[in-house]
């Protein structure tokens, strides 16, 4: 079996600065705390995969979550430019999830990290707002991630394109749902009823009614 290394890409859940499209129906630290839920059960089931190598590819002061990950401090510049590096710093296959996805199973990602086929050269997970949830390739190349256009509608898009056109033998996994909105919090954690995040969500519930 091939050893994958996994990286989660992700920042410090500071109240203002994650998940702000969350309020104004929740409140700067309600959203920073679903944010950090989310990443935990995100971390959570990173560890529990067969990798060779783990990653959390963080901004700011990594959690007491990321305990038994190794972290990669992002460097500056834009997202692409950040991912770019993290494609260019890693030697094999890469598969790179993000955090905005606690519903992530691993059954899920069962392609690229149990039985990556020979006939595969990259990985792509569509997110259903039109970006991506992951991205893996078998020779990492951060050049076929620098000055695709992010967090817009045609993100997913382009970059599959990206791939394609680079001659890149490409399968698709499942379109999943990112959390960007409180509609969506609400309908991920429905799809993941026992894990932190929906933990989180129904005890904001509780305590905002007029939420969700």
């Amino acid at each position: 079996m091939m050893r994958v290394t996994v990286a989660v890409v992700a920042k410090e859940c500071v109240p203002g600065r994650v998940k702000t499209r969350l309020t104004p129906q929740l409140s700067p630290v309600e959203a920073a705390r679903l944010a950090q839920a989310s990443l935990d059960d995100t971390l959570d089931l990173v560890r529990a995969l067969p990798a060779g190598r783990r990653i959390l590819f963080f901004s700011g002061q990594a959690p007491p979550s990321a305990v038994g990950v190794e972290v990669m401090e992002q460097p500056e510049g834009s997202l692409d430019v950040r991912l770019g590096h993290l494609f260019d710093a890693v030697t094999g296959p890469l598969l790179l999830i993000g955090m905005d996805t606690p519903q992530l199973t691993a059954e899920a990602v069962a392609g690229p990290v149990w039985s990556w086929p020979d006939s595969v050269d990259a990985w792509f997970g569509p997110a259903a707002d039109g970006g991506y949830w992951a991205l893996a390739m078998r020779e990492p190349d951060g050049g076929l991630i620098r000055g695709v256009t992010m967090s817009a509608p045609e993100t997913g898009r382009e970059q599959r394109r990206r791939l394609v056109d680079a001659g890149l033998r490409v399968r698709d996994l499942e379109t999943l749902r990112d959390v960007d909105h409180v509609e969506d919090a609400g309908a991920v954690a429905v799809d993941a009823p026992h894990g932190r995040f929906a933990s989180v969500w129904h005890r904001i519930r509780q305590e905002v009614p007029r939420v969700g």
